[in-house]
């Protein structure tokens, strides 16, 4: 009998992991002080996995890859990278195409109630075509509090004044339609310039945050350190990328200075991405080519990084 008791109440609480609802949970975000915060104030971090580029991985871009991150992953929020160059199937050349596989994952996720970075996945400042783009976005999903844009990835010759220029534009069409979910701004040097905007912030506009990324095989306790004094300034900061290995994508998985990032990011109470859903021979795929595209994949199927971050997602479980 005791059995019996302990199994209903092990697949109960499997059951409520599973169906889970962080959205229903936490409800619409925003930002107080330096802090993420939900709709009732209460401090709130999200942790989870970003897609590859949706035109060099557009395979992943669909709602079983979206189950899968949020049942077996633990994901509370996903991030959708729209490759916005380098191809045919980026969105410069097919923005239907790429609009369509974004959505497939926003949709998804809003199905799922997890949130959901829509992401401008570009090195290079293409404000004409950004503009296009998330005004469609706000206009198709500013309604729901699941959503949120990161208006530049990672800028990487750009200077501070030309990113905050390019991001104030976006910030005021995306306020003109969506008043309330939260933006993203990125920083320059591939998002670890982060002392620059805490120098010179965005004024006028509410939740806002400002992206830094970081690769722990190559950044170190430098950028902890720069973190750390962007934040006792005032900057709102979520790290909207991130993975073990060097800046690369590739080379061994650093493990102790991973975990001295996860660690320094529990104790800030930041918010992490995981960099990516994606099955290229390289340390930073979490995948390998024999992972099925919709999801449901074998531990077989997933390699060293990604069980590296699935566990660290797992911490979060129930963790309140």
């Amino acid at each position: 009998m005791k059995e019996k008791i302990l199994s209903a109440l092990l697949f109960l609480i499997i059951a409520i992991q599973v169906c889970a609802q962080p959205v229903k949970e936490h409800g619409q975000l925003k930002v107080l002080g330096t802090q993420l915060v939900d709709a009732k104030g209460k401090p709130v971090a999200l942790h989870g996995m970003s897609f590859g580029w949706h035109n060099l991985w557009p395979r992943f871009y669909n709602a079983g890859v979206v189950k899968e991150l949020k049942q077996q992953w633990h994901c509370t929020v996903v991030r959708a990278a729209m490759g916005v160059e380098l191809n045919d199937s980026g969105y410069l050349k097919d923005p239907a195409g790429s609009v369509a596989k974004i959505k497939a994952v926003v949709d998804a996720a809003i199905k799922q109630g997890i949130y959901v970075i829509i992401d401008w996945h570009c090195h290079n400042i293409k404000l004409a075509e950004a503009k296009i783009f998330f005004k469609q976005m706000a206009t198709a999903y500013g309604k729901y509090p699941n959503v949120i844009y990161e208006l530049f990835n990672e800028p990487d010759h750009e200077t501070w004044p030309e990113v905050k220029a390019y991001s104030e534009e976006l910030v005021q069409l995306i306020r003109s339609i969506d008043p309330d979910n939260i933006i993203l701004i990125g920083c320059p040097k591939w998002g670890q310039d982060i002392q620059l905007p805490a120098a010179d912030p965005i004024k006028g506009y509410s939740n806002l945050m400002y992206t830094m990324h970081f690769y722990a095989g190559t950044h170190k306790q430098w950028l902890r350190d720069r973190t750390d004094e962007a934040i006792a300034k005032g900057l709102p900061v979520f790290v909207s990328e991130c993975a073990g290995m060097e800046a690369s994508g590739d080379g061994p998985i650093d493990h102790a200075e991973w975990e001295k990032y996860v660690q320094w990011m529990n104790t800030k109470g930041l918010s992490w991405i995981a960099w990516s859903v994606s099955d290229k021979k390289e340390t930073c795929s979490v995948l390998l080519p024999s992972a099925s595209s919709t999801g449901k994949w074998k531990k077989e199927d997933i390699k060293e990084w990604g069980n590296t971050a699935k566990n660290a997602l797992q911490q979060y479980v129930n963790k309140k």
